[in-house]
């Protein structure tokens, strides 16, 4: 277990790392023994630090729920972050893509809460009454702590995309909101196109067989904690595509077929 003051530091490393939109190194090769406690300890400091400043709770991500996001990133369990208002952006929006370190997007479906939800027995069920709406999702993520290190080519782990509240940095609502139980949901899928070419395609039920089981996965991660997700939030249930590349000019544009599309420029 690492010290409080140690929690204290690393955190401060990563709210500085994204004011400078610079990376650092992952936390766990200065810290090898690391816990996920430890790890959620430094993502709650640094929250805390940017709420203080200002910033309000929105709701919360779920991340690597599909293989292809595990494949992709060589992580094999899912984490958690937490969505702050000051990470929405409109749909067509233009978003600065020098604010962000290693910019990348991906395709989700957001749900949108209207009852409670809390405790280690929540089904799949429980999740698609206690929700308002669903609605296509783009997630930008931006890793505050380098994916690989340069330098000695050390590749980071879980609890160093944990400590870096699972490496978001904005969402993205758009295309048609739909009530839960209006489609089958493991059948709502998008294509992502880059610059007018299809980059990644992928259907929801890559997140753990039903995207609703992301937001079991989460209450159940709470529970021993007394958290719960309450009315009004968003919870991106995670992706099910892998990341892709961004930079300033680029173009992203995500099809959800009937449930519309979703389209921002980076500048």
């Amino acid at each position: 277990m690492l010290t409080e003051q140690q929690i204290k530091i690393a955190a401060e490393k990563l709210y500085q790392a994204e004011k400078d939109c610079t990376q650092i190194p992952a936390l766990t090769l200065e810290h090898p023994d690391m816990t996920m406690d430890d790890a959620y300890a430094i993502q709650k400091t640094w929250v805390d630090q940017k709420i203080a400043n200002g910033a309000k709770v929105k709701g919360y991500k779920i991340g690597l729920t599909s293989r292809a996001m595990q494949m992709a990133v060589n992580i094999n369990q899912p984490d958690y972050g937490v969505l702050l208002d000051d990470m929405f952006f409109a749909d067509g929006a233009e978003i600065k893509a020098s604010d962000f370190p290693d910019p990348r997007i991906e395709v989700e479906l957001a749900f949108v809460l209207k009852d409670r939800l809390e405790g280690d027995d929540i089904t799949i069920f429980d999740v698609l009454n206690a929700t308002d709406y669903v609605i296509p999702s783009l997630e930008l993520i931006a890793a505050r702590c380098h994916r690989t290190d340069p330098e000695t080519g050390y590749t980071r782990k879980v609890y160093d995309t944990i400590a870096d509240n699972a490496a978001n940095a904005g969402i993205v609502l758009g295309g048609r909101p739909i009530k839960p139980m209006d489609i089958d949901l493991r059948w709502a899928g998008a294509l992502l196109y880059l610059n007018g070419q299809i980059e990644e395609t992928g259907l929801a039920a890559g997140v753990l067989g039903h995207p609703a089981n992301g937001i079991c996965w989460v209450c159940k991660r709470f529970a021993p904690h007394g958290v719960a997700l309450e009315p009004g939030q968003v919870v991106l249930a995670g992706s099910f595509t892998r990341p892709v590349s961004v930079k300033a000019g680029d173009t992203i544009h995500a099809d959800y077929g009937p449930l519309g599309g979703i389209s921002v420029k980076f500048v």
